[in-house]
């Protein structure tokens, strides 16, 4: 898409006959530099002290490396696509050499961690790690084996997927006001560090069928794929039991009528990179309690790496999984109504963390972590067939180094609530609700859109292919025109590099957004404008208050030029908006 020209802008009450521009003084900000610039573009971090005001429920604190002691430098805050600081969370991390180290204090107790890092290209090293300054056994060791990812037939990327996890059990158990200390044997950039209270592991529940009694091998050291694929055959209507231990699984399962349970996410863990792969199930399929760890190293889209690819059929769950290395956590076809999929951790996958890709009926998606993916983190694709009643609630987003936070593309009466979303990198917002069809056939939105009560933190980005912003909440009337009702309410929007709400035809044919409902928003810091207009139509914005501001309060500047601009209807209690961009030739730049 090119950038628009000139044209007329328009901002008017609910209800008045005609417009007229309101221009008035601009609120100074100081955020990223100009996109012509090859300079690093810095944005401001969010309060330290800000708690989440939505999101997952968390069973670990994260501590932020340059919060923390340490003995190394700082890089970013940055948001310029392909710097390693851009895909941090916070935008900011500490690099250390040899002998250099970070120190955290912790606020509550744990007894593990886990690091998340990032070595030069081509290297290996480790973290010695100490306790009240006294040196554990357990060291943690670092590789590039799953970083600096490259998607050459995605127009716009570049090498990216900077940082990855991983965590060490500290082998003891540690109280609010002990230091955790991580000392650098070689080069290495430290994001950040989760410290958590592990339970000891769970009982293997009455009745269930264990792995091992089928010749599972819980050391790790031979396939023990025949054993988990008899165990999910003999178990159907019942129960199979993952006991603490490291088990490799070459080989996908089918699955049905059956529950797949392990002792807890940090004790039973499965090596495997396609661990369900099935086009269609009968159903009542309910995973839980252990991790799915691959070793996908390249995203390959024909490959079906990914925890669970297809259907788990209808009336099933998927909780309480951490997911790590694969090309995408869920990928979802077929026949997945009434699904669950909670209390999950998905990190480090090199496409998307969940994807229900059309037919996805009544499917809830809540309560997840999920960090560091390549594409969308949580996304609803309505093709071949439409979603209808889906809901992504309450999760929790950092740092999708790609794409969107939270992207919905078509369907019909989708929710997506009470989410927060950080730290979007490159092609993304936070959140999108776009008619954007990638392949035919595709289902445009309808029905009802319900966005309501998000979080978007240092979300946004300049978009390479159009070398103009992406804002932190994007509609995007890409291939279809926007004709469902699209009621986005109660949002907050915190240190947006650009702007915060945007709409678009982002194919450039100007196809117009209409029945679109901005009620009730909190903008604290963008870089350039509140609202981003660049399509014809008819939205209506209320309640919206915005501070710190860059440039003015609107940018109303259709594309094509012979569009008409949008028309965007006052709806009362608007502060911080009354100022518009006055030249369509030129883009605002973040002040």
């Amino acid at each position: 898409m090119s950038a628009p020209h000139p044209s007329r802008k328009r901002w008017r009450a609910a209800g008045a006959a005609s417009a007229g521009a309101i221009l008035l003084g601009t609120v100074g900000f100081t955020a990223v530099a100009g996109a012509e610039e090859a300079a690093p573009q810095p944005v401001p971090e969010a309060p330290a002290d800000s708690a989440p005001l939505a999101g997952a429920e968390l069973p670990f604190v994260t501590q932020e490396a340059e919060d923390a002691e340490h003995g190394g430098s700082v890089i970013g805050p940055d948001v310029t696509q392909g710097t390693v600081a851009s895909e941090a969370s916070g935008r900011s991390a500490v690099e250390l050499a040899a002998g250099q180290s970070v120190t955290f204090t912790l606020t509550e107790a744990a007894n593990a961690t886990t690091v998340v890092y990032n070595v030069p290209e081509g290297t290996q090293g480790s973290l010695t790690v100490e306790v009240n300054g006294q040196a554990i056994e357990e060291s943690i060791p670092l590789s590039d084996r799953f970083q600096y990812f490259d998607a050459p037939w995605i127009a716009g990327s570049t090498t990216h997927h900077f940082f990855t996890h991983e965590r060490l059990p500290l082998g003891q158990d540690l109280a609010a006001g002990d230091t955790v200390s991580f000392v650098a044997n070689g080069p290495v950039t430290l994001d950040g560090a989760d410290f958590e209270q592990v339970a000891a592991p769970a009982e293997a529940p009455a009745g269930a069928l264990d792995v091992t009694e089928l010749g599972a091998d819980p050391t790790g050291q031979s396939d023990s794929s025949q054993a988990f694929v008899e165990a999910v055959a003999q178990g159907r209507g019942g129960t199979v039991w993952i006991p603490p231990g490291t088990y490799q699984v070459n080989q996908p399962l089918y699955v049905e009528n059956v529950t797949i349970r392990g002792a807890g996410s940090w004790h039973s863990v499965v090596h495997s990179s396609r661990f369900v792969n099935q086009g269609e199930g009968p159903g009542d399929v309910h995973i839980s309690d252990f991790a799915v760890i691959g070793d996908v190293t390249e995203r390959v889209d024909s490959n079906p790496d990914n925890f669970v690819n297809g259907s788990l059929g209808p009336n099933s769950s998927v909780s309480g999984m951490w997911l790590q290395h694969l090309k995408v956590g869920l990928w979802l076809t077929g026949n997945n109504d009434d699904l669950v999929v909670e209390r999950n951790r998905i990190v480090d996958m090199a496409a998307d963390g969940l994807n229900l890709n059309g037919n996805a009926h009544d499917v809830r998606v809540r309560n997840n972590y999920l960090r560091n993916t390549g594409d969308d983190a949580l996304a609803m694709w309505s093709l071949p067939q439409a979603n209808s009643g889906a809901s992504f609630d309450g999760n929790t987003v950092i740092q999708p180094n790609l794409a969107n936070g939270i992207a919905i593309y078509g369907g019909e009466n989708i929710q997506v609530t009470n989410n927060y979303v950080r730290d979007t990198n490159a092609l993304g917002s936070g959140i999108a609700i776009s008619n954007q069809a990638f392949m035919e056939p595709f289902f445009p939105l309808s029905g009802t859109i319900t966005v309501d009560g998000n979080t978007l933190v240092s979300t946004g980005a300049l978009n390479p292919n159009w070398d103009h912003p992406m804002s932190a909440l994007r509609v995007d009337a890409y291939n279809h025109a926007i004709e469902a009702d699209i009621n986005i309410t109660d949002t907050t929007v915190l240190e947006s590099p650009w702007s915060a709400f945007q709409f678009v035809s982002g194919s450039g044919t100007g196809l117009a957004t209409d029945r679109v409902t901005i009620d009730g928003a909190e903008v604290d810091g963008v870089g350039t404008v509140v609202v981003q207009a660049e399509t014809t139509g008819e939205v209506t914005i209320q309640n919206v208050t915005a501070t710190d501001v860059g440039a003015a309060g609107v940018y109303n500047c259709p594309f094509p030029t012979d569009k008409a601009p949008l028309t965007i209807n006052d709806g009362g209690g608007n502060t911080g908006l009354d100022t518009e961009w006055d030249d369509c030739e030129t883009w605002p730049q973040p002040e």
